[in-house]
């Protein structure tokens, strides 16, 4: 018998981050997540986690207290917390660094509580039954799930006093980007990469490219440069890159320009920018802009969500595959439970968390052949590491210019008065 929810607790941390560059700037030192714990009456404790920027800890804090007394099975009522509205209100006084994720509206700043809240209600859920959060969502139709590694250009170090080191080095160059990949198929097996791009110039770009086609032959290649070229850059980049790439990711911000994309070159076009709430689904599907969604169970508000999102483009005949954020492993663990219950997933899944040097579960993940093994332990499968908690929420206490996540601003620190090009970039 499952019982009711008794307590939430919400912990803000900051996490090391590389200085990874993208079309808008640069990563801070420390990134800002939040990480939920959900107990029940019979003392299963649910994990969750999201972004821990100010607005969602706003709203979490807003939402927790209604949740208490709820049964941990009614994750479908967590929905209808805090308004049950899309609200098509952009936060233009809060966006979000760079647009890298579309344009941020308070639905989806609700709903990406909302994920967190859910993850830890299956979590508890699957504790009490004794039972893997995949046989709540219906099972698994795999036994592993793979993964991309997810490579970038980068500084050799943060220009900032103090920041954390990592021994990834700088990646500038074609030759830095498939040194970068080697040690990410050393440490972790890829079989496919994708790159970070719209920080250098095209050209550049398609040489990177270019080089890791011919370091890994046969390896699934992919470019995302988050909406930072036109129409005209992104058709040149699709000719010289057609049957190198197996998509190109929101080469460009504008959807009717990735129709016309589509369109001119025939190329495989993915986004996570153009398609991010249910609002945008039929717009873009209808247009032809889009043949690969990215989904991503923050943005979606959880697991049910993730599903019902690849239900949908299933039955429009688009593929999907997994956007991933600056994460630990609670969303990780979330994101391998969820693609594991979903029968054409039809691409590696991305994730950052080869370039996290921490985490607050007690064993980290580790990657075998890019892909991990699905766990039938009860729940998500992880355990909290408290005293890595304690840690990293003392920093979050410490560093309150960190809570916030603004690439732009770290950017300036290297270079005084930087502001983020127009868009196009190119």
């Amino acid at each position: 018998m499952s019982g009711r929810i008794t307590d939430i607790r919400l912990t803000p941390i900051l996490i090391a981050d590389a200085p990874l560059l993208n079309v808008g700037g640069v990563h801070q030192p420390y990134t800002p997540r939040l990480i939920v714990e959900l107990e029940t009456d019979s003392g299963a404790i649910g994990l969750g986690e999201t972004y821990g920027d100010r607005q969602y800890l706003d709203r979490a804090a807003a939402a927790a207290p209604s949740l208490i007394g709820l049964p941990v099975t009614a994750v479908n009522a967590l929905r209808l917390l805090d308004g049950d509205r899309p609200d098509a209100q952009v936060l233009a006084d809060n966006p979000i660094a760079g647009g890298l994720r579309g344009t941020l509206t308070t639905d989806k700043v609700r709903l990406s509580v909302l994920s967190a809240f859910e993850t830890a209600a299956l979590d508890a859920l699957g504790r009490e039954l004794g039972l893997p959060v995949h046989a709540l969502l219906g099972g698994k139709v795999r036994d592993r799930v793979d993964y991309s590694g997810y490579l970038f250009y980068k500084w050799a170090e943060h220009p900032m006093p103090d920041a954390p080191s990592d021994d990834w080095g700088e990646v500038l160059d074609p030759a830095g980007v498939v040194r970068l990949a080697e040690m990410f198929s050393a440490r972790g097996g890829f079989r496919s990469f994708k790159l970070k791009g719209g920080v250098l110039p095209p050209a550049a770009e398609v040489a990177a490219i270019r080089a890791l086609a011919a370091a890994f032959p046969g390896h699934p290649l992919r470019l995302d440069p988050n909406g930072g070229w036109s129409l005209a850059t992104a058709t040149a980049v699709a000719e010289q890159l057609t049957g190198v790439v197996e998509y190109l990711e929101d080469p460009t911000a504008r959807l009717a320009d990735m129709a016309e994309l589509h369109r001119r070159t025939g190329m495989t076009l993915a986004t996570n920018m153009i398609v991010t709430a249910t609002a945008e689904i039929r717009p873009a599907f209808d247009a032809d802009a889009v043949q690969v969604v990215l989904s991503d169970h923050h943005f979606w508000g959880g697991l049910h969500a993730t599903r019902e999102l690849a239900a949908v483009c299933q039955a429009y005949g688009k593929g999907i595959s997994m956007h991933s954020n600056t994460h630990l492993g609670i969303s990780l663990a979330a994101m391998t439970q969820v693609a594991a219950t979903v029968a054409h997933l039809d691409y590696a899944c991305d994730t950052h968390y080869p370039w996290q040097p921490e985490d607050v579960i007690t064993e980290p993940f580790g990657f075998t052949d890019g892909a991990l093994t699905v766990t039938d332990t009860p729940g998500l499968g992880v355990e909290l590491d408290r005293d890595a908690l304690a840690r990293l929420h003392r920093r979050w206490q410490e560093l309150p210019a960190m809570r916030e996540r603004d690439d732009v601003a770290a950017m300036r620190v290297a270079v005084p008065g930087y502001h983020p090009p127009g868009s196009p970039k190119y």
